[in-house]
């Protein structure tokens, strides 16, 4: 892979393909630092991938050598930017042995104008980098260049919106001899066949194969759709995709495109970084993949072919962006004319609604024939915005299979509540969308309404409003036969929050209402007498998400903080914050079956969230049983005074409490007398131990050294620290200690994961933290022996004697 980047670098990478992992980087196996003078526009490879060309903004043209890094040749004179690179090889297959292809390089720029430059041997000898041949027909900047596996046929196209077929061996085409040094070379200078009217600004153009001994080909460019034409007529066969509305075309714009013969597919690039694939043979849009989301306002899980199969974004634009969580593939779901604002679905999360601010709500139904998202709905009635959706959460139909939400509220910046209601629709009702009727219009806030939903049972509808008050309504619905009626009356007001409310959600089990306003609260209100019940604080910014999940004993949160925070409703408690959002999280949604929660933010960013808890359950019940098996060996060699194996496994374990009140038992034993051989002499006191601290593996030897600095400190272990120091130092070498730190200097940080920051794990460090504390410990010990002194002159003195010389004489 070669990447010309805007330092005017080119790097060479690896296949990526071939790396197995994905955390592993793709190093760039060669760097050149200065390719080109100016910006690289344009590059091409030629079809045995052994030569780059690259064009860059001051008119250069450079063909490389890709496997050893260098410049072959260097062609100059274009006037203006390079717009378009092509190689051009010929094979002659009459000759009776295996001759050399001859290799030309196609490009075009600025001026109109296409050169064709030769790169075999005999000019590259000549040096001289002029082109064979200049073709002039196009009147604006030539944008695509491609041509037959047999070298005949050249297409280009053109920003004057006309396609030119060039032949390179007609039967009027001209030859063209050059001499120079003795050498000869004949070349056929191709003549202009036909001029095709394509009637748009052309960016790619590309032939796709052959039909009856007619060629096609494609062509893409500003009205974001890719066309198949017939050379040989002109005529245009057909369409890949939709044309693009005006006040879109921009941003669906064709930037450059392609033919992939191997699946027989037209890749396409757009101006607002998506990338589809269609196919040729079924004339469909096969895959899509979107590269850029910009700020992600809503989300929400469907079901399309497998429970939460897919997951609907709505991110600053007219667009829905629907993705495929099971495979990489994704949908545009095109029809609003304004930004989509808000998204909801329905209970079985086949039906998508949204909202947008071309003030109309739209309803999205899967199709099992056609296997796509289609709009079989419009609401069209608000004078404002619709920034708020929500559909009936009970089904009617005639089957399984067949139910479909009753009704729709819609909440706009007109302050007003519309209910629409939903005809009853088919899968073959993807052509032309209902126009639903509304039902009620009724104006119930003072500010502009941000959010709405509808209880289990369909029987209240609540909205918040930036007025700082959310309203409970009673909905009467009835369908009748076949004309629809509905009614909203409302009950009450929740009164209490200081800013304005983002989110509200009615419990799934329990006759509660939530509220998230910019106060950054969290407020739970009781649905009889509509009093605040309990209040969640703890965000930093304004709550903008909230949903009830696990039979309504636990709320997820989201704020303008970035965090989304997890709460349990019965102690008020935050039970957990994840992070992974720089801005806004405006969007939340939770899966059917509870396991997995999506955010969304302003950073553009889609965060998967995974309930761990089962796992991490298990975890914790895997470590426990394995302490307990622990506990039970180290009391057992304690038991038995088997200290070797105690000590060892109470350094596996980290636990320098139980590994300091086994020290002391030993040191215990030891200030008694004992008559076994095999102590005698022992540093310890049991050599059983010395051989345990005299064999310590390196990563052991540190830990012991840590705890040793640690008891150290403390005047009341300090004789235990002693004692093991000096067993240490007179079992163990200097190169011992070196190398446990060398090899343990991490694994001590990891052994011990909430020790402080400046806690020293170096050798230097310990034993620098351990000199002052033995010096402080050997001056206590010499004031106490001079001490000792006095209390013998004072009992010579109550016996009336002086204290002689000798007797004064003591052992230390």
């Amino acid at each position: 892979m070669l990447v010309f980047t805007a330092s005017l670098s080119l790097h060479i990478y690896e296949d990526p393909l071939s790396v197995l992992s994905l955390e592993k980087t793709v190093r760039a196996t060669r760097t050149i630092s200065k390719a080109h003078e100016a910006p690289v526009h344009v590059c091409r490879v030629d079809p045995t991938s052994t030569l780059l060309a690259s064009g860059s903004a001051d008119g250069v043209v450079k063909v490389w050598d890709i496997q050893r890094g260098y410049i072959t040749h260097v062609f100059k004179g274009h006037g203006g930017v390079v717009s378009a690179l092509l190689f051009r090889f010929v094979r002659d297959t009459s000759a009776a042995i295996t001759t050399e292809p001859t290799i030309h390089l196609i490009s075009a720029s600025m001026d109109t104008r296409l050169r064709v430059f030769d790169l075999s041997p005999a000019a590259s000898r000549s040096g001289n980098g002029r082109p064979v041949t200049v073709l002039e027909g196009h009147v604006s900047v030539p944008r695509g260049l491609d041509i037959t596996p047999d070298g005949r046929w050249l297409i280009s196209g053109g920003r004057d919106s006309v396609a030119l077929l060039w032949d390179f061996t007609g039967n009027d085409a001209l030859v063209k001899t050059n001499k120079r040094r003795g050498e000869e070379s004949k070349f056929l200078v191709p003549i202009l066949a036909r001029t095709i009217p394509i009637l748009e600004r052309i960016e790619a153009v590309g032939w796709v194969g052959e039909d009856n001994e007619s060629l096609h080909f494609f062509t893409a460019g500003e009205k974001g759709i890719v066309r198949i034409w017939n050379a040989n007529s002109g005529i245009n066969l057909f369409k890949l995709s939709g044309e693009a509305k005006k006040d879109t075309e921009q941003r669906q714009e064709i930037l450059d495109a392609c033919h992939i013969s191997t699946i027989s597919s037209i890749l396409s690039v757009h101006a607002d970084h998506n990338i589809l694939l269609h196919s040729l043979s079924s004339k469909s849009l096969t895959q899509q993949l979107i590269g850029f989301n910009d700020e992600i306002i809503g989300a929400t899980f469907l079901s399309a072919t497998n429970p939460d199969s897919h997951i609907a974004i709505a991110a600053n634009s007219e667009l829905i962006r629907v993705y495929s969580v099971e495979k990489n593939d994704a949908r545009l779901l095109s029809g609003h004319t304004g930004i989509v604002l808000c998204l909801d679905h329905s209970v079985d999360r086949r039906i998508l609604a949204s909202g947008s601010k071309d003030k109309s709500a739209r309803l999205w139904f899967y199709s099992n024939e056609s296997l796509s998202w289609s709009c079989v709905a419009l609401c069209e009635g608000h004078a404002g915005s619709v920034g708020a959706i929500a559909l009936s959460r009970k089904m009617h139909g005639s089957g399984p299979g067949e139910d479909q939400p009753r009704f729709l509220f819609t909440g706009s910046q007109d302050r007003t509540i519309k209910m629409w209601g939903l005809p009853t629709f088919a899968e073959g009702d993807a052509d032309e969308p209902h126009h639903c009727k509304s039902l009620v219009t009724h104006k119930v806030h003072e500010k502009d309404i941000n959010s709405l939903d509808v209880s289990p049972n369909d029987r209240f509808l609540a909205s918040g409003s930036q007025d700082r008050t959310a309203k409970i309504f009673e909905i009467a619905y009835n369908n009748g036969s076949g004309d629809a009626r509905g009614v909203i009356r409302l009950l009450g007001t929740c009164k209490g929050h200081k800013r304005g409310v983002w989110a509200v959600k009615f419990g799934k089990a329990e006759r509660v209402l939530a509220t998230g306003s910019g106060d950054n609260s969290v407020k739970l209100w009781n649905l009889d007498d509509f009093s605040c019940v309990k209040t969640f604080e703890g965000h930093t910014n304004s709550v903008l998400q909230i949903e009830f999940f696990n039979q309504d004993l636990q709320l997820a949160s989201t704020a303008s903080d970035g965090l989304l925070r997890l709460w349990n409703i019965r102690t008020e408690e935050c039970i957990a914050t994840m992070d992974n959002h720089e801005d806004k999280v405006w969007a939340m949604a939770i899966s059917s079956n509870e396991s997995m929660i999506v955010t969304g933010a302003a950073d553009s960013v889609v965060t998967f969230w995974k309930d761990c808890t089962k796992e991490q359950e298990h975890e914790h019940q895997v470590e426990h049983e394995k302490t307990v098996l622990r506990e039970q060996d180290f009391m057992n060699y304690v038991t038995m005074k088997d200290y070797r194996n105690g000590i060892s496994l109470a350094l596996a374990m980290d636990q320098p409490g139980r590994l300091l009140s086994l020290f002391r038992q030993i040191m215990l034993q030891e200030s008694y007398a004992s008559t076994d051989a095999s102590n005698r002499g022992s540093i310890t006191g049991q050599s059983a131990v010395d051989a345990v601290l005299q064999n310590l593996p390196a990563t052991e030897l540190a830990t012991l050294l840590r705890h040793t600095r640690d008891w150290n400190a403390n005047a009341k272990t300090s004789l235990v620290a002693q004692t093991i120091l000096n067993a240490l130092f007179k079992l163990r070498t200097i190169d011992d200690f070196a190398r446990a730190f060398d090899s343990g200097d991490v694994l001590v940080r990891v052994k011990n994961p909430t020790a402080r920051r400046g806690d020293p794990v170096s050798l230097s460090e310990l034993v620098q933290t351990m000199i002052p504390y033995t010096e402080r410990h050997l001056a206590r010990l010499d004031r106490l022996v001079q001490d000792s002194y006095i209390l013998d002159y004072v009992l010579g003195e109550m016996d009336d004697g002086l204290i002689v010389d000798d007797e004064m004489d003591v052992d230390v």
